[in-house]
């Protein structure tokens, strides 16, 4: 990449930097859960609109979400803005810092494309309810991604697991997630007058947890089984004939996470055959796993700082899943992360983590990285050979993911 167009990515980022710690702090002051990030909306809509992008409220069928993009012609790179919040403990997850980072990136490569006049498009998208609501699944599904050539994010974490100098990894996978709720019917009687007219759904519930902790001794140790109890009867004295538990069901691949599920089903099938009562399942939000693309981090390395990002260790700077795998699985993807200093050490979704993300360290820390995301998104567009190669292995890496490897 000629350095001139290193230098006008940089120079905007440096010169809008008003404008993005204002969504910043904004978005950390004023927590939203999935779905209602209204205010985190009609900030960025406002901003972009009055720095003068094409920008799209309530896109693609999502109340808030938006599309902002420029350019024309060539290929799109699409950079996502996560900004839902946690109930009761806010910005835990540190979204007000992805939103930044994207917005930084968006800034820089649409900076770099109006000065070199080459072809090409960058979008970027207002991504609503990670946290469970699946939000980047409808924007999917609504052709939200269709015909990118990468979709590139970036998501912090805690920096104390990081050694001495490194600030961020590039290559991070994450794991599937299937998820469901199961609902148990029997038959309500007086527990103390006649037990035995009675079907109890909560023995149902109680030997499905037992069957599922067997269960666990025999899993691989990436694999994860964790679940709650949504309701489990009313009083004592009436024999529980509704009650409901919800489970997530991780593994390593998408594949895999579903064949793990149907072990875990006859886990619910059994307990609903030995205590009489009905079953039902009804699927939620499921995530595909990150499968972050190995091109594009390992050219985010050689555009960071050297020595400030490692590849792929420690394989515990952040764990879980996300949405973002699923948008893996229709583009070549990015998901790196970065290091912010919590007091205590504090992990994601704790109230520490929520106090680190509103420092303005974390912040320098999401802008360094958008400079690195818009440099590498820019190379997409910009560089045709790149682009093929890109694509290439991420064809190859999807019919691996399709084989459950």
């Amino acid at each position: 990449m000629a350095q001139n167009w290193t230098s006008v990515i940089e120079g905007e980022i440096e010169a809008r930097h008003a404008e993005i710690s204002s969504i910043n702090q904004q978005i950390h002051a004023n927590p939203e859960l999935a779905y209602e990030e209204h205010k985190a909306h009609q900030a960025f809509v406002s901003v972009l609109i009055s720095l003068g992008f094409d920008v799209t409220p309530h896109a693609y069928g999502v109340e808030t979400s938006f599309s902002a993009e420029f350019g024309a012609g060539g290929r799109l790179v699409i950079f996502n803005a996560e900004y839902d919040a946690l109930p009761g403990i806010g910005h835990a997850c540190g979204h007000n810092l992805i939103a930044s980072s994207s917005f930084a990136a968006f800034l820089g490569v649409a900076a770099a494309l109006k000065a070199s006049g080459l072809p090409g498009r960058v979008r970027l998208l207002g991504t609503p309810a990670e946290e469970g609501g699946g939000g980047k699944l409808k924007l999917i599904d609504a052709g939200a991604y269709k015909g990118a050539s990468a979709s590139l994010m970036v998501h912090p974490g805690p920096g104390h697991h990081l050694p001495d100098g490194i600030r961020g990894v590039s290559y991070v996978k994450m794991l599937a997630n299937v998820k469901f709720r199961i609902h148990f019917t029997g038959r309500e009687s007086h527990a103390a007058i006649a037990p035995w007219e009675g079907v109890n759904a909560l023995d149902a519930v109680c030997l499905s947890y037992n069957a599922i902790s067997m269960l666990r001794q025999q899993i691989r140790p990436y694999e994860r089984i964790h679940g709650v109890f949504r309701s489990a009867g009313d009083r004592p004295n009436v024999t529980p004939a509704n009650c409901c538990v919800e489970y997530y069901v991780r593994s390593q691949t998408r594949v895999q996470a579903e064949r793990l599920w149907q072990r875990v089903f006859k886990c619910f099938e059994g307990a609903a055959l030995a205590t009489g009562c009905e079953f039902s399942i009804e699927p939620l939000n499921s995530y595909a796993d990150v499968r972050p693309s190995s091109v594009l981090c390992k050219t985010y390395l050689e555009v960071m700082e050297q020595g400030t990002v490692a590849y792929s260790e420690p394989a515990d700077i952040l764990a879980g899943s996300t949405d973002m795998g699923d948008v893996c699985y229709q583009c070549p993807g990015f998901h790196g992360v970065f290091g912010i200093g919590t007091k205590d050490g504090e992990e994601n979704h704790t109230k520490g983590f929520t106090a680190a993300a509103g420092t303005e360290q974390a912040f320098t820390r999401a802008v360094e990285c958008g400079r690195g995301m818009a440099l590498l998104g820019f190379k997409v567009l910009a560089d045709d050979e790149y682009a093929e190669h890109l694509k290439a292995d991420w064809e190859s890496d999807m019919k691996l993911a399709a084989e459950g490897r």
